[in-house]
This record gives structure tokens, sequence and C-alpha cells, in this order.
């Protein structure tokens, strides 16, 4: 019989920031370290009894030949072998209590750099090992002041994938950073992004369980596409997604990364990135793992880094699979070594954690005191939630935190019963006091959730739920629940109203204090319709609020829609540039604001350090008029557009229409 295969590949060698060896070895404490023409290998399993190095001879081989390694006192199971540098493929059979070994079972290396994959729900692997080494041609992690960061967070394949992108290589590392083509690094560079933020982009479980399938272990009633689009089931959390990689494919029962060239064309893209000066940031998973991959975890030592009910199984507070235990120091051991790995070998500037709060408190502070000792301007972002809601405590140890409160206030939470400020409408407990809040930062001192504005990540559209754009073609009554698109051009374009919600949004997002996040295709509000598809999806034509499932169109950005909708591209550009031109709107403090009251109305009116004057109007059926302190001001930005230097001068005066606002500056007389 064969053994059941659970197989990494790891891809393993030198680790080449600044040249230096000794780096990885103190860096990462398992693993595999080519030495010369031999290749150590440590794995972490104390209550084995034996344990086994397998070389195999390709991806597809089954069986391997066998090397007993040796255990040390820390129970640290090593082997040293000559001529398995570069291009050994390997995994570990493993010995021992039968409630946490399978010995007819073959796992993968948990500290692999990189992963030859097969496509299928169980994430069968194998382990390479490879040189990684590059020349990074003096790049270092870049210096952003997490005030100044204006977010594009952004899926890998979805900035290519699309026939409109036009890129030679689309849904690729590479092609994200090609200038020649519509989509990617052209368009980031364009708008005037400084950081992006990948959707998780570690190696995971892009297949899942067969849909109603009733021969598979678990009855999948709810993905027809059985795809994990979005990345989040992490299986190897120090090797780059190899889907990505320019020999990256989606045929069933293919391998993946069977060169490892995903480790090198992933640092080329942040190169590239930082070329322009555009940090990277990763979204990662450490909380939970796949329900159905054969996660190497889930047999060297399933109770040492799972939580677990007093039954066995596996806890899922994530609603995704099997949670970590995050404090256990086994487990809290890899995800800073993860971190600390991910900064130096592939410069990335910082990172969002899902499901945050499913990591325990000490761990997190850990995280962040290791992070910032390689880079002291680190960007750390929590999910706040998942199991608890504490942006608080995520502030209270340094971290930022995505905020929803702020989403919730300016655009709803339910585009039907549960608008915010952008419809004239107050939601759940918002109010004026709220909304100025949101302007200075969220403070703590002022009501809100944070010590230091830095720490409030002020969006109005992430990958989860609805875009922008369809929430305010719901919210308005343009487009109906369940109602079949039948022209896609018409719903991608957004005209009157429509545009004016969508300019209101960004013109209040893009003057408050706290990191921006943006996500990919808001700047055009982008509509997601379930796309055309051989799956079983009775909702193919309706506006989609869970895509996490679609390789397809309905997630990947079409630019021909883009070319729609130039009148508020060009106001999120316009909008982007003021904020980097006028330190005021991300550097200022709540005693330089001073705000104007209008009792219970949705409007925001303040005077910034003497010299700016913002009115949003939020109702949406009377314009609003205001008296301007004695001066001359021009206009900066309006509801028509975002002016280049050239705005109107006024005084007295000035009318704000409905769903509109104006941001102005007093002119020195020598202007």
């Amino acid at each position: 019989m064969h053994r059941k295969l659970v197989i990494l590949l790891v891809i393993s060698t030198l680790m080449f920031f600044n040249c230096s060896t000794s780096q990885e070895e103190v860096m990462l404490s398992y693993g595999a370290f080519v030495k010369g023409n031999s290749t150590e290998f440590r794995l972490l399993a104390p209550r084995s009894h034996q344990v086994y190095l397998v070389i195999f001879d390709s991806p597809e081989a089954e069986t391997g030949k066998e090397y007993p390694m040796k255990k040390d006192a820390d129970g640290v199971w090593k082997i040293t072998r000559r001529n398995t540098g570069p291009g050994t493929l390997y995994g570990y059979r493993l010995e021992g209590p039968p409630e946490i070994n399978d010995p007819e079972i073959i796992v993968a290396d948990p500290y692999t750099k990189a992963a030859v994959t097969q496509n299928s729900y169980r994430h069968v692997a194998k382990s390479l090992v490879i040189d990684d080494s590059f020349d990074w041609e003096g790049d270092q992690p870049l210096t952003l002041n997490p005030r100044d960061a204006i977010i594009y967070e952004m899926h890998v394949r979805d900035l290519t994938a699309h026939p409109a992108s036009e890129a030679a290589d689309p849904g690729t590392y590479q092609a994200l950073v090609d200038p020649d083509h519509r989509g990617g690094i052209r368009h980031i560079k364009e708008m005037g992004f400084n950081a992006v933020e990948l959707l998780p982009a570690q190696d995971f479980a892009n297949v899942e369980i067969p849909y109603r399938d009733e021969s598979a272990p678990v009855f999948n009633t709810w993905n027809p596409y059985a795809r994990n689009h979005w990345g989040y089931m992490t299986t190897f959390f120090f090797a780059p997604e190899t889907y990505y990689a320019s020999d990256g494919t989606d045929q069933p029962g293919a391998w993946n990364g069977t060169d490892g060239r995903a480790v090198t064309e992933f640092k080329q893209m942040v190169k590239e990135f930082h070329r322009d000066g555009i940090a990277v940031l990763m979204d990662v998973v450490y909380n939970h793992v796949s329900n159905y991959d054969y996660h190497p975890f889930k047999h060297i030592d399933r109770e040492r880094y799972f939580r677990l009910n007093e039954d066995g199984s596996y806890i899922a507070q994530s609603g995704c699979g099997n949670d970590t235990r995050t404090e256990e120091p086994a487990m809290r051991q890899l995800i800073i070594e993860s971190v600390k790995y991910w900064m130096t070998e592939y410069h990335i500037d910082g990172f969002r954690f899902d499901l945050a709060q499913l990591i325990d408190k000490e761990t997190c502070k850990l995280i962040l005191e290791a992070a910032r000792k390689i880079n002291p301007n680190v960007i750390i972002i929590a999910e706040p939630w998942g199991g608890g809601y504490d942006p608080d405590g995520f502030s209270d140890i340094g971290w930022a935190a995505w905020n929803d409160q702020f989403r919730n206030g300016v655009k709803g939470q339910n585009p039907h019963d549960d608008r915010g400020f952008i419809f004239g409408k107050w939601q759940g407990a918002n109010d004026p006091a709220s909304l100025l809040r949101y302007v200075t930062g969220s403070l703590r001192d002022n009501g809100g959730q944070f010590l230091d504005a830095a720490h409030s990540i002020n969006y109005l559209e992430s990958h989860d739920d609805h875009t922008l754009g369809d929430f305010i073609r719901l919210g308005s009554g343009r487009v109906a629940d369940g109602q079949i698109i039948v022209d896609p051009v018409d719903n991608a374009r957004v005209t009157g109203r429509q545009l004016a919600l969508n300019k209101l949004a960004a013109l209040f997002l893009l003057t408050s204090q706290g990191p921006v996040m943006i996500h990919e295709g808001q700047e055009w509000a982008r509509s997601k319709v379930v796309a055309a598809t051989d799956a079983p999806d009775d909702q193919v034509g309706q506006i989609d609020h869970n895509s996490y499932n679609k390789d397809n169109t309905t997630n990947w950005l079409n630019w021909d829609e883009k070319d729609l909708n130039p009148e508020l591209v060009n106001y999120y550009r316009g909008l982007i540039q003021l904020r980097k031109e006028h330190p005021a709107f991300r550097h200022s403090n709540q005693a330089e604001y001073h705000f104007i009251l209008r009792d219970h109305l949705p409007v925001v009116n303040y005077i910034l350090g003497g010299q700016y004057c913002v009115v949003l109007n939020g109702q949406s059926d009377r314009e609003l008029d205001y008296t301007l302190p004695e001066a001359t001001w021009r206009v900066l930005a309006d509801g028509k557009r975002v002016y280049d230097g050239d705005g109107p001068l006024v005084s007295n005066t000035v009318t704000i229409p409905v769903t509109s606002g104006m941001v102005l500056k007093t002119v020195k007389s020598d202007e």
C-alpha cells in the first residue's frame, strides 16, 4: 500500500540578506540549511520516537529513500547529508504516539522556504532545496511614516489576469511590476499610492473540497467553485505562493513550483515596487490553516500547534479552519521567525494580520518588538476581530488596526437599512460627534479606539463584503438585491448621484487623520458581478458581496471599466496628490481643529490650523450655505474636481450642493 503523502517541497538555502549565512541560522531555528555541498535538516518533534528524512526523485514520487535522523536534548531532529543541495526533494516521516504521528504519512517541513504543491484539496506537496540568492542591488526596506501611508489593498492575480490588462504573463508577480501594460504597477504609480498591501501570498491551499461530493471527507454545500482565490488558508509560512509564478497553473492534479522560481520572482516584484518608492505590505494568516490540507503540524504534533476541544476536535473560531495555538512557544516562535524572515529575505515593509484577535496579545507584543529591531518604521496592522473585538487593545500595544467604525459611520454597514453619512443618514449610534472623531484620527481622548492617529487605518472598502461602488449602487436603489445585471457597461459607469456619493466618500476619507487604505478598483467604483461560469452558481449576473472563491472576471480588474469613469479616477488621483502636498491632512492634532457644529445635521465643517476649511455636506435634500472666516480663500477641491493650484478664489459665502464637499485654503497676500 502506498503511504499517504503530506509532503512539502522545501526550497531552502543560504540566506543572502547582507550576504550572511550566519544571519539565516540565527533567525530560523528549523528547516534546511545548505552548507557547501551538504545540507543540514532540522525538525522540532520532541514527542516523536523516530524521524526519517525522505529524499524523492520527482514531485510525483510517492515514496523515497529514507535516512534516520537524531534527536537532541531539546527535541530537535537533525541530519546532514552530502549531495542534497539545490534540486533535492524531501519530506519527513515520523513515528511516535498514534494520537500525534502516523508512520504512513510523509510530512513537509513547516519551515520550508518554497513549496512544490499539487492542485488538489489536500494540497499535497514536496520539499525542494534551492539556492535562493538574489541581487538586491542595494535595495533596503522603505522608511514610510504610517501617517503618510496611502495603501492600495490588492490581489496579485486580480491586477493583471483580466484580458483588458493586456499583460504578457497575466496574473503573475512579473506582470504586476511590468510597466508596459494597463494594469499593475503603472496604474499604482499613476494614482500616487505609496504602499501596496498584497492579499495573502504565502503558499496556500488554492483548491477546496469538491462541491456536493458525498465521497469527500466533508460535504461541501457552500462553495460551488471548490476554489480559494483570496488565499486565507495558508499552509507554508515561509514560502511564496507558487500559482503566481510565471510557471503557475490551475490544471487539476498538476504541480506548481517545481523549480522554485516563485522565490526569485517575488523578490524581483518587491525590488521593482521599491524602485518606485512603493512600500510592500503583506496580508498574513497565522491564526488558522485549511480544514482539508495535509498541513505538517497536523501530523507532527496537533496538540502542540492547534487549539482543540475537549473531544480532540479542532477549534474553529476563525470560521475558516483549524485555529492555531499561538500562545504555545513553538507556534509563537514560528510566527515571529516568519515575520522576521519576510522582512529580511524579501524586504517586506509591513504586515496586516488576518483575524488578529485570535492571536494572543503576548505574541502580538513580541511580533512588534522583533519587527521594529529590523525596521523601526515597520507597519503592523490588525484586523481587530475574530473571537472578539479589540481595536483598543491593539493600540495599547502599538499596533494599528482597521477602523471599521470609520467605514460604517461614513458609508454605512448595510446598504438598505443601515446607511451612513454620505447618504445623509446616521448609521447605528453615530452622531455629529463621532464624525468629528473620525476626522481627527478616532483618538481615545475623544471617545475613539486609538492612542495615536497612526493606529487608525481608515478605509471604506476592502476585499470583504460589497465594494464601495456596489454598496452605493444598492444603497441608492440603482440596483436591487438579486437583480440580474444585463448591461455590465451601464452598471459599471457611474454618473449623477452615484458619482456624487463616491466622490463625497473619497473626500471624507482622504482628508481625515490616519493612514488610508483603498481597495483595488475603488477608484472607479468597481462592481463585482458574478461572472458566467461552468460552476453550479445560481447567482451568476448578480452583484457579489463575498467573492473569495472566484478566480475569474468577478474579481479580476477590468481596465476597460476604469476608462468608463475617468472623472472619478481623476478625483481620487487628485485627492491623493492633495493629501501628499498638504501635510495638515496627515499630521495635525486635535488642538488644531475648530469645528463648526450644525445641530444634528449630517454635515462636517471645520477650520484646520487656521488656514484650511473643509465642508462636507451629507444632506441629500438641501444644499448648504457657509460664511467663510474673513480672508481670501482658494478652492483646492469641490464636488466637481480637485484643482491643481488653479482653483477659484472665493470669500464671504460658499454654497455646498447636496452630497458634496469643498476644501479651501487661505491665500497669502503675495500669492
